[in-house]
């Protein structure tokens, strides 16, 4: 025993070692950003940044400036916090900087699918056909049945549905947006509840596999974790096969138009299954979260929930549901709401957080807008994350932290776009989407759902808080970086319909 236990010992001495190597002699070169390997060799600031990103980041800036190298379990990690020094590493077109190739090593590990070359472009050529323009009001139509359908019941409104019920408000609108962003994608059968059970199933999967999300891409689940998640993908492989799905009716152009391109390029059933689980994740893993943050600044700033009210009876009329109707309204009026647009861009501002990473393929000399430059190594990472760089900076949004549902409106009730930076105008003024080639393909689509889900709440529904005191909850610091935000608790609501006049 006491042989073995020197033996594991030196095991574990030397793996240390060779593990610590590149925290031990990396060495700061001139023109390099300021290097800060943290406490810890190989794992740096892993777990410091792990535990709360946002305030990590803060911490770095103050300590280093707006560009700094950090070490993050054996990488090395370049952020670039000044956002009118963004233009270089969004814009270049030769390839340096590249995104494909850690996009392809995070969906294999996280979905099980392997991407090929010509996914990029399939992705976004299909998105651009289907989920814009003619495509996209097509899908509206579709999502506004399928709303009508979750929101109401296979049989439209019951008479007996006018009285309050409760329900914690993150949970409706996440389990709300789900349920009907997936049966809108991936097809419905004719026994609608059926459907609308299989959808809520599917729901308290997808909520499980959410949780563990984070510590998964982060590779910090213990065993037990581990084959929770593996049993959750082997689920959602089969839930979302293309077998069973293509028995159903109506299933999205833009999804049929994917696969039948991975069929032509002879992807396996198996790995066509796998796209199909990254796509359900793509669509749906925001738009639930996004639209909690809107909810819940409308319910807690009372002006705003008034404008946005005031806007849709304008596009929409006064509007009342009789007994087994479902919802009337054309998809069309969301080309015409200015202020809804506004409060779902500040409800974004506020709530969405993602990181945008490059690769470093070559050395890259970044020219900083100050005319300073900087020397960005070969195999390190640069990465931009807008939520403090753009979104809660006050010179660009003062009081930044507050919610304004006018913040992104002129005075004549059109959009507003000028936003400045010491002096200058910016043109990354909001980034819940991405930029550059790592945009959201998806977003028109995204923002679709989410107004169209807005419009419904306040026009038919009376909706309030079960205590109006309740304060906005927090950000989970767990999701910083990871899209959309959540909420580190739920709040309860209650909603009804509005009678019928």
């Amino acid at each position: 025993m006491v042989l073995w236990g020197l033996v594991l010992g030196a095991l574990l001495v030397a793996v240390l070692g060779f593990l610590s190597l590149p925290g031990l002699f990396r060495q700061h070169r001139p023109q390099e950003p300021p290097l800060d390997k943290g406490p810890v060799p190989w794992l740096g600031h892993a777990m410091a940044f792990r535990i709360n990103m946002v305030e990590f980041l803060r911490r770095m800036q103050a300590k280093h400036g707006d560009v700094f190298t950090v070490l993050l379990g054996g990488q090395y990690f370049t952020f670039v916090m000044d956002p009118l020094s963004f233009g270089p590493i969004l814009k270049d077109t030769q390839r340096r900087l590249d995104f494909i190739e850690y996009a392809k090593e995070l969906v294999l590990k996280v979905f099980g699918y392997k991407p090929l070359a010509e996914d990029y472009h399939m992705i976004h050529s299909t998105s651009t056909k289907h989920l814009m323009g003619g495509g996209l009001e097509e899908l509206n139509e579709v999502m506004l049945d399928t709303l009508s359908l979750v929101m109401l019941g296979p049989k439209g409104r019951r008479p007996s549905a006018s009285g309050w019920r409760e329900d914690g408000l993150f949970h409706f609108c996440y389990n709300t947006l789900f349920k009907a962003g997936y049966l809108s994608l991936f097809g419905r059968t004719p026994d609608a509840a059926q459907d609308l059970l299989e959808a809520e199933e599917l729901f308290v999967e997808f909520r499980r596999f959410d949780v563990l999300f984070p510590r998964f891409v982060y590779s910090v689940l213990w065993p037990r974790e581990w084959r929770h998640v593996g049993r959750l993908q082997r689920l959602f492989h089969k839930v979302l096969s293309v077998r069973h799905n293509l028995q159903k009716e109506g299933v999205s152009r833009w999804i049929l138009d994917m696969l039948q391109q991975l069929q032509a390029l002879e992807v396996a059933p198996a790995m066509q299954d796998k796209f199909n689980f990254m796509m359900l994740w793509a669509s749906q893993g925001n738009t639930g979260p996004a639209s909690f943050w809107a909810l819940m600044f409308l319910l807690k700033h009372p002006d705003a929930m008034r404008a946005v009210k005031e806007e849709a009876t304008k596009v929409l009329g006064k509007a009342s549901l009789e007994a087994t109707q479902s919802f009337c309204c054309d998809p069309g009026v969301l080309k015409h709401t200015p202020v809804l647009d506004s409060v779902m861009e500040e409800s974004l501002r506020l709530g969405a957080s993602p990181t945008l990473l490059r690769a470093v393929q070559v050395d890259f000399n970044l020219k900083m807008a100050s005319g300073e430059e900087y020397l960005l190594r070969r195999g390190d990472k640069v990465a931009i994350f807008p939520y403090l760089s753009v979104q809660m900076d006050p010179e660009i949004h003062p009081e930044p932290t507050k919610f304004k549902y006018d913040r992104f409106l002129n005075p004549d009730g059109s959009r507003k776009v000028d936003f400045r930076k010491r002096g200058k105008k910016i043109p990354y003024y909001n980034m819940p989407w991405g930029a550059g080639v790592s945009m959201c393909p998806g977003r028109h689509f995204a923002l679709s759902e989410m107004k169209l889900f807005i419009l419904l709440m306040v026009t038919y529904f009376e909706v309030e808080m079960v205590d109006p005191d309740a304060p906005v909850p927090p950000v989970d610091p767990r999701r910083w970086g990871f899209g959309t935000t959540q909420p580190s608790h739920d709040v309860r609501f209650r909603y009804r319909l509005r009678s019928a006049e």
